[in-house]
């Protein structure tokens, strides 16, 4: 394992809605054919273990757990067979989402970028070592307490079908991100809902 952090230069696809969990709390119906696809900018994520900033224009900062994996030489028009031949490694990933942001186009894409509102790493764990990436689980944390949890075998759409998807409609490159998707448990849909404030420590782990 080493520690990392993505190039500036490097596109960070994240997939949404891609655990059955997540989308039926979130009321969006019934997932597609195809993975919904959305964009980070590096300028969006901190390194692990540095504070992520609480937005001060809203009050909605949610947290997702992630698994997320790292392109190790280029894709284009690639198979599933062929797909996690192009994966170098993974990694955690937190895509925090400002909610009221998120929701006040279709777009999303103002919630999924405020600066330094996620985080990813802090290993990179090559996917030699890593095996079976459907084997493993995935954990969030909130102040030591577990607020998400899942299989990673229970993505809708696999890495395979994001690899192949992704790179269909352009190359993958070196360096390049795809973030796997947050099951259910986000903050938003807790009774009362609970978001992140200052202070508080969000822990990812696969396993």
């Amino acid at each position: 394992c080493m520690t990392w952090f993505p190039q500036r230069h490097a596109r960070i696809f994240c997939a949404a809605v891609n655990y059955a969990a997540h989308r039926d709390e979130m009321g969006r119906g019934e997932s597609g054919p195809n993975p919904m696809i959305f964009l980070r900018t590096p300028q969006s994520l901190v390194r692990a273990g540095e504070p992520i900033v609480k937005p001060v224009n809203t009050e909605s900062l949610d947290w997702e757990g992630e698994l997320a994996l790292v392109i190790g030489k280029p894709a284009r028009h690639v198979s599933r067979e062929n797909a996690l031949s192009h994966v170098a490694s993974w990694t955690a990933f937190m895509d925090g989402s400002v909610r009221d942001w998120q929701r006040h186009t279709a777009q999303f894409t103002g919630g999924k970028n405020f600066d330094a509102s996620g985080s990813i790493g802090p290993e990179l764990v090559p996917a030699e070592a890593f095996g079976d990436y459907k084997a493993h689980s995935l954990t969030t944390r909130v102040n030591g307490e577990v607020v998400q949890h899942t299989s990673i075998d229970l993505m809708l759409h696999d890495v395979e079908a994001l690899i192949a998807y992704i790179s269909a409609f352009t190359e993958l490159q070196t360096g390049d991100i795809i973030a796997t998707g947050t099951c259910g448990g986000v903050g938003e849909k807790r009774v009362p809902p609970k978001f992140l404030m200052p202070g508080d420590v969000v822990e990812v782990r696969t396993p």
